[in-house]
């Protein structure tokens, strides 16, 4: 009885989470100018509600999010970009 409550046993494999590094695209792409004229481009930094992604989540350095901020706060500007919309993507 008591070697039974020494083992452990589960239902389901544990899932072990092997997180993929994180990479600035800018960076690894080269690129040194981020257009604001390029909506589709800059849609990929915005949620569905039109707010800007965090650096966390995106992996971008902070030298290029500041830029992806300013282009899309440019954007916004010219009405290229919504300021605030409901399941934009």
């Amino acid at each position: 009885m008591a070697e039974s409550t020494s083992e452990i046993r589960y239902l389901a494999p544990q899932t072990v989470d092997v997180k993929k590094k994180k990479y600035c695209r800018f960076k690894k792409a080269g690129i040194k100018y981020i257009d604001y004229k390029d909506p589709e481009f800059l849609k990929r930094f915005l949620n569905e509600q039109g707010k800007l992604l965090p650096r966390r989540i995106t992996g971008t350095s902070l030298k290029f999010q500041r830029r992806v901020a300013q282009a899309v706060k440019r954007a916004r500007h010219l009405a290229l970009l919504p300021y605030v919309t409901d399941m934009m993507k």
